[in-house]
């Protein structure tokens, strides 16, 4: 059987999009934020430098996050954020301003940017970061540039996002998919695409490789937990983050085909064999450092 003979199902819903709607950015900020982005923010936060008026560039902001932990750890941090969704950054603006009424001594500027390079000039910050950006090598490399660009001499850089060995379980329920269909075509995306993502070694060789020094990683183990397949897909964390990357690094049409979309047999597999308990998947969240050089 090919890849289009794949038994018809239901619909399986998942947006293509990678930039957040208007609901889609209040629901991101009230649930994937404190179940899933907090993995990635919690910790990148404690290995930023510490320093007073520190210039921060947030690259793919969204709607914020974590805000409120860079003025706890910076005190009068002056945080510049950009994002591609307009909505996600009315929200980011928001908050912030909320912050500052609730006394928060910090400045702020979201602003709507999708434009390659950045609208920053060059070594502007003292910090600069993003976090869970989109697994392909490409996209790497150009944030991995723009931060050596944006930041200042001897600034800090930081990249916080799923390494590889994130999503196995996921991975091998395709892999089963693909060997019960004869999908070779499938096996050999899931192949790739676990090996699009970093490891922790290789992703220090790259900010290295991009100017920066004093590179440092750390990778902690979390697990997410959903209740049965149509928890895992309707779960805001994988229908607004996850599934939009799932599909691209499998080279997957976004647009979801009941009669041949693979992730239909995930949900039903997962039905099966978590029938009487939580599916889980794993996450390697890794976090990476490093000082730009002076010259």
């Amino acid at each position: 059987m090919t890849r289009s003979s794949l038994p018809p199902k239901g619909e399986i819903a998942a947006s293509p999009a990678r930039h957040l709607g208007h609901e889609e950015a209040a629901i991101f900020e009230t649930f994937v934020v404190p179940r899933y982005l907090s993995f990635f923010g919690e910790r990148l936060v404690e290995m930023l430098a510490a320093g007073r008026d520190a210039r921060v560039c947030h690259v793919q902001c969204r709607t914020g996050y974590p805000d409120r932990l860079l003025v706890e750890r910076l005190p009068n941090v002056h945080v510049h954020g950009c994002d591609a969704s307009p909505w996600a950054i009315e929200l980011a603006r928001a908050k912030a301003a909320a912050l500052v009424k609730g006394g928060a001594n910090f400045a702020f500027d979201y602003r709507v940017a999708d434009a390659r390079p950045l609208a920053f000039p060059a070594g502007a910050f003292s910090h600069a970061f993003t976090i869970h950006p989109l697994a392909a090598p490409q996209e790497r490399q150009f944030l991995l540039e723009e931060l050596a660009r944006i930041v200042a001499p001897r600034g800090q850089a930081l990249i916080a996002m799923p390494l590889r060995g994130s999503f196995v379980e996921l991975a091998d329920l395709l892999r089963e998919c693909a060997l019960k269909y004869e999908l070779v075509d499938l096996t050999s995306s899931v192949e790739a695409a676990m090996q699009l993502r970093p490891t922790d070694e290789l992703l220090c060789q790259e900010l290295e490789a991009a100017g920066f020094e004093y590179v440092d990683v750390d990778v902690r183990t979390r697990t997410l937990k959903f209740a049965g397949g149509r928890g895992f897909f309707e779960d805001p964390v994988t229908r607004l983050l996850l599934m939009p990357e799932f599909r691209v690094n499998l080279e997957l049409d976004s647009t979801p085909r009941p009669a041949n979309d693979p992730f239909e047999y995930v949900r039903d597999a997962i039905d099966k064999y978590w029938s009487d308990g939580t599916f889980e998947m794993t996450v390697n969240v890794g976090v990476v450092s490093g000082r730009r050089r002076a010259s």
